[in-house]
Formats: C-alpha cells, sequence, structure tokens
C-alpha cells in the first residue's frame, strides 16, 4: 500500500490476468477458507458476488466479457470465520445451453445459432420468429424490500436465494413497466425505495428513456440523466434479430458528433426540466456520486474520453492475449478519467459567455451559449495514462447524494485489474493496495458500526492470485481509512472475474 498523486503501474509479463477468463465448475457445498489476520468482530454477514463462470458451451466460445454464463459467489463471515460457495443461476439461457449442449440464447457479443440437427424449414423458421432476449443475469445483484435479484441490461431480473444460491423464479419486467431494457445499475434510497432507467419504443423509430420507481416515495430532489454518443440503433436491432450472426453489439452505434448531454428531471413532480447541458463526448459505464449545493448539481463519474465505444476493447481475444499486446490494443482505446461535471439550476439567457458556477471549491465551469445550450468543461479529479479507476464505491449508506470526501474503485491498467483504489475527490489524494500478480474485483465499502469519520470501515474484494500453487484466490479486507490489509479469506480453487456485488449483513 502507498498513497500518491500519481498510479505506480505494474507489468503483467506472465500473463495470470488469462485466469480470471476462463470457466470453473460450481460447488457442491460451502468449502472453508484460510483466515490470516484478524477478522472485525462486527463483520457478519455475505459478500455477494455476480460475473461470467462458464466461457464456452463445448466447443463453442463466448466471444465478450459479457457473455459468459453468469455464476453467483458468497463468502460467508461469522465469528471469525469464513466460507466460499457459488454456483451457477439457473436461466433459461444457462438451462437450455446445458440442455442442448450449444449456445441457445444470443448473449452482448455472441449469437446463437439454430439448432444444426433442425431439418432446413425449422431452421427457417427459427429465424423468422427471432431471436430471443437474454436472461444472463451476470452483471450484478440488489434487494428488493426483502428479496434479492441477479440482473444484466435486459427486461429480465432473476430473483435468488442468498443463503442457498438456488435460482427461485425469473421476472419480466414487461409485466410490470413500459420498459424494453432497464440498467443494472439501480439507485436504492434510505427508505428502500428503488430507481432505475430503462428505455423503450419512442416515435419516429427511436428510443426514449424511462425512470421508474419501486416502493415508497423518497426526499431528493432530481434525477441526472447523462446521454452518451454511443446509441442502439432500433431499426438494425429490430431487424437483425432475423440475420444470421447477429448479437447486441452489432446493432451499437457511435455519433462522432452530438457529444455528451445532461439531462435533469425533478422527482417530486416527475417532470423534465427543459435546460440543454452538453459537453465533449465521452463513454459512460458507472457514477460515483451526484448531489446538490448552493444552486449546483455536482455530478462525479468514471467517463472515457470520445466516441469510440469502449465495450469494443472488452472482447475476451483481446484481454486473454500476451501483456505486450494487451497493452498495445489499450493504446488505440479511449482514455479513461474522473471527472466532476456542475450544472447550474438557476439559468439565464442573457449571461451568455459567462461562468455560471460560483462555488468555491471546484475549476469546473458552465458557460451560456448563444443556441440556448449551456457547455459544461469538468474538473478533471484523477487521470493517469491507460490508468483507469473503476467500478466506483463510496459510503453509500452515509453519504449517497451528499457532499462527500472520498470514493474507492478497482484500477484498471490497460484494462486488467491489478489494484484497489482511494481518491479524496476534494484534495484528489490517491491511496493504492496492490500485490504483484493479483487481480482484485471492485471494492465494497462496509461501514463500522461506530462509524465517525465518512471512511470509517473496511473494504471487502475478491482477489486472484493465479501463479501460486495453493490457495489462489482470496477474500481480501481492507481498511478503508488508509488501504492497510486487515485479514485475508484463502480458497483452494479459482474464481473468475466478478462485475458487481453487495454485502448484506
Amino acid at each position: 500500500m502507498w498513497t500518491s498523486v500519481f498510479i505506480h503501474s505494474l507489468e503483467h509479463p506472465a500473463g495470470g490476468y488469462k485466469k480470471i477468463f476462463e470457466s470453473c465448475d460450481e460447488l457442491a457445498e460451502p468449502i472453508p477458507a484460510h483466515v490470516s489476520g484478524k477478522i472485525p468482530a462486527w463483520l457478519t454477514g455475505s459478500l455477494l458476488r455476480v460475473g461470467p463462470g462458464l466461457f464456452e458451451i463445448g466447443d463453442e466460445p463466448f466471444y465478450h466479457i459479457f457473455d459468459g454464463q453468469a455464476l453467483i459467489h458468497k463468502f460467508d463471515l461469522k465469528d471469525g470465520h469464513v466460507t466460499y460457495y457459488r454456483r451457477f443461476i439457473r436461466t433459461d439461457a444457462y438451462v437450455r445451453a446445458m440442455t442442448e449442449k450449444r449456445i441457445v440464447i444470443t448473449e452482448f457479443g455472441t449469437a446463437a445459432y439454430p439448432d444444426p440437427c433442425k431439418n432446413i424449414f425449422s431452421r427457417f423458421f427459427t429465424y423468422f420468429q427471432g431471436i430471443e432476449v437474454t436472461d444472463n443475469c451476470l452483471v450484478n445483484i440488489y434487494p428488493i424490500g426483502e428479496d434479492f435479484y441477479a440482473c444484466t441490461e435486459t427486461n429480465y431480473i432473476t430473483k435468488v436465494d442468498p443463503d442457498t444460491l438456488e435460482t427461485i423464479k425469473k421476472v419480466d419486467l414487461c409485466n410490470y413497466l413500459s420498459v424494453n431494457g432497464v440498467t443494472a445499475h439501480p439507485h436504492t434510497e434510505p427508505d428502500g425505495t428503488v430507481y432505475n432507467i430503462g428505455n423503450c419504443f419512442g416515435k419516429n423509430m427511436s428510443l426514449a428513456y424511462n425512470i421508474h420507481l419501486i416502493n415508497a416515495f423518497c426526499g431528493s430532489n432530481y434525477f441526472v440523466f447523462v446521454e452518451t454518443p454511443v446509441k442502439i440503433n432500433l431499426l438494425k436491432f429490430l431487424t437483425s434479430w432475423s440475420i444470421r450472426g447477429t448479437n447486441y453489439m452489432d446493432c451499437f452505434e457511435s455519433n462522432d458528433k452530438m457529444g455528451t448531454w445532461f439531462h435533469l428531471a425533478t422527482k417530486n413532480p416527475g417532470e423534465y426540466i427543459d435546460h440543454k447541458f452538453r459537453t465533449s463526448a465521452f463513454n459512460l459505464f458507472h457514477h460515483i456520486n451526484c448531489y446538490e449545493d448552493q444552486g449546483f448539481i455536482v455530478v462525479d463519474l468514471c467517463t472515457w474520453k470520445g466516441h469510440d465505444f469502449v465495450y469494443n476493447y472488452l472482447y475476451l481475444a483481446n484481454v486473454r492475449q500476451n501483456w505486450e499486446e494487451v497493452k498495445k490494443a489499450a493504446m488505440s482505446a479511449p482514455q479513461p478519467e474522473v471527472r466532476r461535471y456542475v450544472l447550474p439550476l438557476d439559468i439565464h439567457r442573457e449571461e451568455q459567455g459567462k461562468n455560471l458556477v460560483s462555488l468555491p471549491y471546484t475549476t469546473a465551469t458552465a458557460v451560456m451559449c448563444s443556441d440556448g445550450n449551456v457547455w459544461l468543461e469538468p474538473e478533471v479529479l484523477f487521470s493517469g495514462p491507460r490508468q483507469a479507476f473503476e467500478f466506483p464505491q463510496i459510503n453509500y449508506k452515509k453519504y449517497c447524494g451528499k457532499n462527500y470526501t472520498f470514493a474507492y474503485g478497482l484500477g484498471l491498467n490497460h484494462f486488467i485489474p491489478d489494484r484497489i483504489c482511494k481518491l479524496n475527490v476534494k484534495s484528489k489524494e490517491t491511496w493504492i493496495w496492490q500485490e504483484p500478480d493479483a487481480y482484485p474485483s471492485e471494492p465494497l465499502f462496509v461501514q463500522s458500526p461506530d462509524a465517525k469519520d465518512e471512511d470509517d470501515g473496511v473494504l471487502m474484494s475478491i482477489v486472484v492470485k493465479p501463479g501460486v500453487t495453493q490457495r489462489p484466490a482470496f477474500l481480501l479486507i481492507l481498511n478503508a481509512t488508509d488501504l492497510t490489509e486487515i485479514a485475508r479469506a484463502e480458497v483452494d480453487v479459482m474464481i473468475p472475474v466478478t462485475l458487481h456485488g453487495m454485502y448484506k449483513p
């Protein structure tokens, strides 16, 4: 661990990172972990995470990092002891693939083909009827009330048992909401209200966006929606299902002229605010935090500069290359950057050319243009060559939607995860945990029960060290204040890459 204003970049010539993109078996029962260090007595609960666990069906490979079949992982912590368990989620995509021994449902970057054993007429009608939308819920897991759901970014979510990891039922959100798909990153308010955003068919062959809520109303004031230049070509999306070899990735297009737009809406009442905020083009997959302060909305984001779609660089063939080739491929990808944007709420058209941002602690600007749009320039909170601060976390329970100081993230080195980071968004100071040939996952913050400061708590991350001969994976517990190690719980199995998850007390 060290603290620095710069990120030290490790090299990975051994290519151990390739192991986190390999298939594994589920476990018949939980296995004990070997604990070193002392786990805090108050830390009793379960770390739940999901990600791809099966990267091929027979001799048919999946091609994209978001294609592998969903595997749910659980580390249970109790009285200083730890067990590890994992099971494949019994989605339709998984069950039918296992039954037919082939890829049956098209995934994000992998197309499914008709059963070769069918005759030509059956195969023709399979194409004519279209390809089914996947329910492969490998991206995230979150609670709704007392229930837990694994999800991807289609209209399907899957209810799972957080104790046994059994699959309970598939839920089609189209039966309840006017959406064709929703994000895998819902926002949960302190009172249990769950917000998410989805898309639906709009006018003139366009996609519209719907913000929806589940449960009760909350007290925050605004929604901020960031519209990036990466779009779904709706005509291609609707017609391509009948074309052999087409997948979701084939339907994305990037507009090199539109830039990026910020949209505002009030929560109560739910109304769109007709102010147009625009900035230069960037990709966006994860928001850090957003809060209102003195008539401004401050928005902190993990961005990738430019209009080129970052997911184009996340095919498995790219991240499984030798280290020098991985670095070479990343050189042409968009540059990652943590940015702060500030949106003024009180806007007057006569103030053209003037910076409308008066907050004393940021260099971000907002300038009224002659066309009535407000042009935004960000304050850069972190930037390192090909070094991304991604999969961000905060003290969500206490500081979501509030003026905050600390963010935690997974450090990507040319897209390879090799460090855990802490960022002071006010001073821009960084802290790093890193070990040679160690590949961590998104760090989850868990607040101490007697916490006085924002960063009183621990970070939990699954780390893989493929080069060791025994116990190649472990649950890492760090002090969130300075990223020093508190404990680790090692298991004698490999663990593939995980995407997102949660801590269940």
